[in-house]
């Protein structure tokens, strides 16, 4: 079995020993089908065969399989065995990466106008009670308040007077190597704590983005729909937005190819949220994955990945995050503790390829300058001692049962009016109307009964949609999304032109 020299060494690297052996060996063989290695179609090893060359238990190869599986490398035939997945096909010359050596000199030639100007000044350096039914709030009243606060005076005892002064604008150590290690494991993704930015929020990396890797008038691929404040940001940076429908398996990659009008350029960037996209909930399938990596490769384009609540998956594991199997290192992958835990700590990243940590470190000086040192080393602290894996695993439990019960709510109380999608994952639900319904007035009715409702069509670039509403279910008990839906039945039976409809018993 030589082919399998390879998955020896990397398992036994000590650069991997942070991960369970099962994962060590899952990652190794996907590696060798994203280099081409193993060709789609091709027969993998049994299980017992496979554990005996590696030295290993059957079940850890088991748990390597499922999980290739899962992400949709790999194939499993009952009585025929474990083949490589005709969606990790990719043509071989595309396969190798360039030589690390020129990796940063290549993409510091790319930097937009605007973030070259940023990063020649050298920054600026100073003197060292959501609503009912809300879309993406999280619940907050399970938070470990009084460990927070233990933890936080063990910083503050250990930092003292330190954690008053200005953190590094890059962000404290300690917390770039917790989000190092939490993404790798978690998430799939290539990180060290040099390639990680401490920022406010998402919405600050998307501003970043913008306007330190394109110039106005510049154009973009986003989604379609997308979310807004994705939108925004690129419109407020100057650049044209290049929609992309979707289906049930997110972005159609095959309009990215269509995008070459004479009288404009090619787009320089695409921006996504492949895990659970907002706001349909469609997770991006792995041979769509591979095609937007092989663009950017093929354009010298950059992928901005917004992998914003992948924590919560409610039907098995995430697939891996698209950063994390792009060997050409184009990609731009942005996460947030603000769904995770609480909108108020105020701390989100982006994981970043090498070239582009600097650039956007001094960037970022001119926007905020830093984030408080003291919640950096206080969530360090949450995440090291294993706290914050705990806390998610307990939400996601609670936001699991608080899904199915808003579906089935949805479905009990207003099916005259909508028909829901159920995601896999996530902290709201979209609902398409069934019927005429004016969408701003059903929206706006609900806002003033004290229910804030998110309208779809504002989220789509094209006409052509069926219009409706997210609704969110992560922040209140079964007890209370019982009482919104039926408030929310009541408004919408009252907008003109209703009364025809079927009242509900």
């Amino acid at each position: 079995m030589p082919d399998f020299d390879s998955v020896k060494v990397w398992i036994n690297d000590p650069a991997q020993e942070a991960l369970p052996l099962h994962a060590r060996v899952q990652r190794a063989i996907r590696e060798l089908i994203l280099d081409g290695a193993f060709a789609a179609g091709r027969p993998l090893p049994a299980s017992r065969a496979l554990a005996k060359a590696l030295a290993v238990s059957r079940d850890t190869v088991e748990a390597a399989y499922a999980q290739l599986h899962t992400e949709g490398f790999i194939e499993r035939r009952i009585g025929s065995g474990s083949f490589v997945s005709e969606r990790a096909r990719r043509a071989p010359e595309h396969t190798k990466t360039q030589p690390k050596g020129s990796r940063q000199q290549l993409a510091a030639s790319q930097l937009s106008q605007r973030g070259s100007a940023l990063f020649k000044s050298g920054g600026l350096s100073d003197f060292l009670q959501p609503r009912l039914l809300a879309p993406g709030v999280p619940e907050t009243r399970h938070f470990p308040l009084p460990l927070w606060e233990r933890l936080q005076r063990q910083v503050l005892k250990e930092y003292g007077t330190q954690v008053l002064l200005h953190s590094p604008p890059q962000g404290m150590e300690p917390l770039r190597r917790a989000i190092a290690d939490h993404v790798t494991l978690e998430r799939g993704a290539r990180a060290t704590p040099e390639r990680v930015l401490i920022l406010t929020s998402s919405q600050q990396a998307l501003t970043l983005c913008a306007t330190v890797l394109l110039d106005a008038g510049d154009r973009i691929f986003i989604e379609d729909p997308v979310y807004q404040g994705a939108r925004k940001a690129f419109d407020a940076a100057g650049l044209k937005c290049v929609p992309v429908p979707m289906d049930a398996d997110g972005l159609r990659v095959e309009y990215l190819a269509r995008a070459k009008p004479a009288s404009h350029a090619q787009p320089k960037a695409i921006f996504l949220t492949p895990s659970h996209q907002f706001p349909t909930g469609a997770t991006l399938a792995l041979d769509r994955r591979l095609a937007v990596i092989e663009w950017a490769r093929r354009q010298q384009g950059w992928i901005i990945e917004d992998d914003y609540d992948s924590e919560f998956h409610y039907a098995g594991k995430p697939t891996a995050c698209v950063q994390g199997l792009d060997p050409h290192e184009r990609t731009i992958y942005i996460g947030t503790f603000t769904k995770s835990l609480w909108p108020g700590l105020r701390i989100g990243y982006m994981v970043l390829p090498p070239a582009l940590v600097a650039p956007m470190t001094v960037a970022r000086t001119l926007l905020d300058g830093h984030s408080a040192p003291l919640p950096q080393l206080t969530l360090a602290r949450f995440m090291k001692g294993g706290h914050y894996g705990a806390y998610v695993r307990t939400m996601r439990a609670i936001y699991a049962e608080r899904h199915d019960v808003l579906a089935q709510l949805v479905r009990d109380h207003l099916a005259e009016f909508v028909e829901p999608r159920i995601p896999a994952g996530g902290m709201q639900l979209p609902c398409l109307f069934v019927r005429d319904i004016p969408e701003r007035e059903a929206v706006e009715a609900a806002r003033q009964a004290g229910i804030d409702l998110l309208g779809l069509s504002a989220l789509h670039a094209s006409r052509r949609h069926q219009a409706g509403f997210l609704m969110g279910f992560a922040a209140h008990t079964p007890r209370e999304l019982k009482a919104a839906v039926k408030k929310l039945a009541k408004v919408l039976r009252a907008l003109p032109g209703m009364p025809s409809c079927p009242r509900h018993p």
